[in-house]
């Protein structure tokens, strides 16, 4: 069932718990998708993002049509460059990168990206990005070229998301990064969460249930589950009934 553009943009309103599946093109088949989507329609899943930080297939594209065709789940781009923007989803995460220091990420795509996005139809998110040392070099502080924030530093976290809210942006997404050797502490998430007003994003290193819940517990309005979903399909319907539970404690519709 195709996106109905008709009905409310996908917001990430604090309040109540969301659930994002990140969805890198390098690592899926149209079968593994399509074997997501379904899961997805028996599982509750808020959003698909869609990108990684060094996308080398073609297969973005294929992606994004099959998740538009088969599902009615929005589809929100999570691009490393202007060359990820695909007019078929619903909504992109701006990411600049303010954990860093390199301008390129910090507002020189975002320059090349403006007029693209300007005269789309694409919901822009504008998002304070922020990379969170978990233990080992990701993909995306190695193709950023920045060093991410020491993991025993919530102070600088929480410092780095006021300035990100006071700049104007919109949303703050923690990550740890593809391949993170364990998620970000609850004590830097509960630092970032009391710091700001913003809808708070947290992804990387979330492979248990538990590692999930304390995640939820800390603070965080949307988890990101990504690798972990593409090797155990399974745990897909694990975080998604887990998320349901709290939103039922908050007494809030998923």
């Amino acid at each position: 069932m195709p996106f109905n553009k008709n009905r409310p943009r996908p917001q990430f309103n604090t309040g109540r718990k969301h659930f994002a599946v990140l969805l890198d093109p390098d690592n899926l088949t149209e079968a593994s998708c399509l074997h997501l989507i379904a899961l997805s329609e028996n599982h509750a899943v808020d959003f698909f993002f869609v990108g990684g930080s060094l996308v080398t297939s073609q297969n973005q594209a294929g992606i994004i049509h099959l998740l538009k065709q088969h599902s009615n789940v929005p589809v929100i781009l999570f691009p490393s460059s202007s060359q990820h923007i695909d007019m078929q989803a619903d909504g992109i995460l701006l990411l600049s990168l303010i954990s860093g220091r390199n301008p390129d990420f910090l507002i020189g795509q975002h320059v090349i990206s403006a007029p693209i996005l300007k005269a789309s139809q694409l919901q822009v998110y504008p998002t304070g990005y922020m990379l969170i040392d978990t233990g080992r070099q990701t993909t995306a502080s190695y193709m950023s070229g920045t060093t991410p924030i020491p993991y025993d530093k919530p102070a600088i976290a929480a410092c780095t998301a006021m300035a990100g809210e006071l700049l104007g942006l919109q949303y703050i997404y923690m990550d740890g990064g593809s391949g993170a050797m364990k998620p970000i502490s609850a004590e830097m998430i509960t630092a970032v969460r009391e710091a700001v007003e913003l809808p708070v994003i947290v992804g990387g290193g979330i492979d248990t249930t538990e590692k999930a819940i304390a995640t939820l517990d800390a603070g965080a309005d949307v988890i990101v589950i990504g690798n972990h979903i593409e090797k155990n399909p399974g745990f897909l319907a694990e975080v998604s009934s887990l998320v349901a539970s709290y939103n039922v404690a908050l007494d809030v519709h998923r």
